[in-house]
């Protein structure tokens, strides 16, 4: 670029800062420059017009350039080559403008698109601060980073719940390395639906396609003088990144606020290398540890980063027991379902949310005590002895005698609250996640409603089916719902049940469940049955038997 060249770069540059160009204090530049500045200040008020391909303002920029220099070589033609520079100008300049209009706005995009072209690899430590409503700061995790253009990279936690978790992309393997567990999960290398937070190379390709952006300010960033820039993406909400004035690199980002939640994460310090050390990403199974190759669950930073693999922000209570912390959040990326862990401050207890959008119509167990969250049915298990739903795929619950969980749906999504702690402690959890009424039946309740016709028991022959349900027959007898299609089924066949049953098991509803009293409805048009009254009369837990005690007649 020759000196003249220069010059008009650096007008349209000021022009575009909105400032004031210097040479407007002193105007002794030859009469064609002046005539290109003029023309400058013509086009910059120009309406945008439509933008022609990407190398095409470079072009005509530098056919602009050679013009110039061959005018001032000839004289003679002055006049008549000046009109063509000013013409060519003119159209560079739209050009140019375009790619800077709204006016800092595109200018900055590609100025990051161009450095990092010229980066291979980088290595930096990156912190994540969680904002609360109120706006009081949290720091969620510290970690330090390798990366490079291939999409490989290599991650460490270095503080937080991701606390020595690593884990590592080669490009044709992908692992994470939980010292805590003694486990090495091994994931797919491709497609790679979530690397790690504030990957740089990711930042900017989102930029670029944003719907909008646009400059708003300067601040600094790790001491470093950035450009502050506001990007709305497409469908989401704005947020704000850092741009190192020198790198050109984004160092900073800051979410918008969503349920009262928002996240600032930064680079403390970066550095620009060739490669990432090969030891780093080379897999190797440590000593003592087991390798998991089915697991589809992966360790996330924040509720920004599930977001990336679900496609929505998850809820999160805003009030949790006192005597409990969040530790760290999970996502099954073939299921798409969010599982945030909280633990009590002894280590005895643990509580985990979670939650999905809804993919089919909810229909709790037929063994689950009904509830009600903000008037939708909710599904009781206590403790869970059938993983259906969102429950599915997740963890082993169904088996433990002392895991309890809440399940329903709300809004086009289905959550459910699990863990080793009573039900009056996941009602918290559940308050603080949907801020409505929390309905969870007291198993101390007596009959719902009274039956039109009373059926006698015989507490005796009830002690006997007990006694044959504990040694594992009979476990119809455990189920509200089979048990009340085998007593409407016999009043349709008093003679005995040949074949199918009359009454089909998916024609029978539970209208209510408190884990001691429950109420069924049998549909269909060939039963003489409506409802079915059921009660546990020999034991009052989750191995008790159902004895029908009452009937409405059709």
């Amino acid at each position: 670029m020759n000196e003249n060249e220069k010059k008009l770069s650096d007008y349209i540059d000021s022009l575009n800062k909105e400032k004031k160009p210097r040479e407007h204090e002193n105007m002794t530049e030859a009469p064609e420059m002046e005539e290109l500045f003029k023309t400058v200040r013509l086009v910059r008020s120009l309406k945008e017009p439509s933008l022609p391909e990407d190398e095409y303002g470079e072009k005509l920029a530098e056919a602009a350039g050679n013009r110039l220099l061959y005018i001032k070589n000839s004289r003679k033609k002055r006049k008549k080559w000046l009109l063509t520079i000013a013409s060519a100008a003119a159209v560079s300049l739209i050009i140019i403008l375009n790619l800077t209009l709204p006016f800092g706005r595109n200018n900055m995009t590609y100025a990051m698109e161009k450095a990092f072209e010229e980066v291979k690899a980088y290595h930096g430590f990156l912190e994540i601060v969680e904002i609360n409503g109120a706006g009081k700061s949290i720091m969620q995790s510290k970690m330090e980073v390798w990366a490079d253009r291939e999409g490989r990279y290599y991650v460490k936690g270095l503080d937080g719940p991701q606390k020595n978790l690593i884990t590592v992309n080669n490009g044709q393997n992908k692992w994470q390395i939980q010292p805590e567990q003694k486990e090495v999960n091994i994931f797919s290398a491709f497609p790679d639906s979530y690397s790690f937070t504030f990957e740089i190379g990711k930042e900017i390709d989102d930029v670029k396609n944003a719907l909008k952006t646009k400059i708003i300010g300067d601040g600094t960033i790790s001491g470093r003088s950035a450009t502050i820039m506001e990007v709305t993406p497409q469908g989401g909400s704005p947020y704000k990144i850092w741009v190192d004035k020198d790198t050109k690199m984004p160092l900073q980002k800051q979410t918008s606020m969503e349920n009262s939640i928002q996240y600032k994460m930064y680079y403390t310090s970066i550095g620009f290398t060739n490669s990432i050390p090969k030891k780093l990403l080379s897999y190797t199974l440590p000593e003592g540890f087991k390798e998991i190759d089915t697991n589809s669950q992966q360790i996330v930073g924040s509720l920004e980063d599930a977001k990336k693999i679900t496609g929505f922000t998850p809820k999160v209570p805003k009030n949790i027991p006192a005597s409990f912390t969040q530790d760290n959040i999970t996502v099954a990326s073939d299921s798409k379902v969010v599982k945030i862990l909280y633990i009590s401050m002894d280590n005895k207890n643990k509580v985990e949310i979670l939650q999905k959008k809804s993919s089919s119509e909810f229909k709790p167990v037929s063994t689950a005590v009904i509830g009600r969250i903000n008037n939708s049915a909710a599904e009781i298990q206590s403790p869970v002895q059938n993983e259906v739903g969102i429950l599915q795929g997740i963890d082993s619950y169904a088996g433990s005698t002392d895991i309890n969980s809440v399940r329903w749906q709300l809004n086009g999504f289905e959550y459910a609250v699990v863990g080793n702690s009573s039900l009056e402690e996941l009602k918290l959890f559940i308050k603080g996640l949907t801020n409505g009424i929390v309905d969870l039946p007291s198993s101390k309740r007596g009959n719902l409603a009274k039956p039109e016709v009373k059926v006698p028991v015989d507490l005796k022959i009830e002690q006997a089916e007990q006694k044959n349900a504990d040694r594992g027959h009979s476990p119809w007898k455990l189920d509200p719902v089979f048990t009340s299609q085998v007593f409407v089924s016999l009043k349709i066949s008093p003679e005995g049940i040949q074949g199918d049953y009359p009454i089909k098991y998916e024609e029978l509803n539970v209208l209510k469940n408190t884990g001691i009293d429950a109420v069924v409805e049998v549909g269909g048009k060939n039963t003489p049955i409506r409802k079915v009254y059921l009660k546990k009369l020999i034991r009052q837990d989750s191995t008790g038997i159902w004895t029908v005690v009452g009937y409405d007649p059709t």
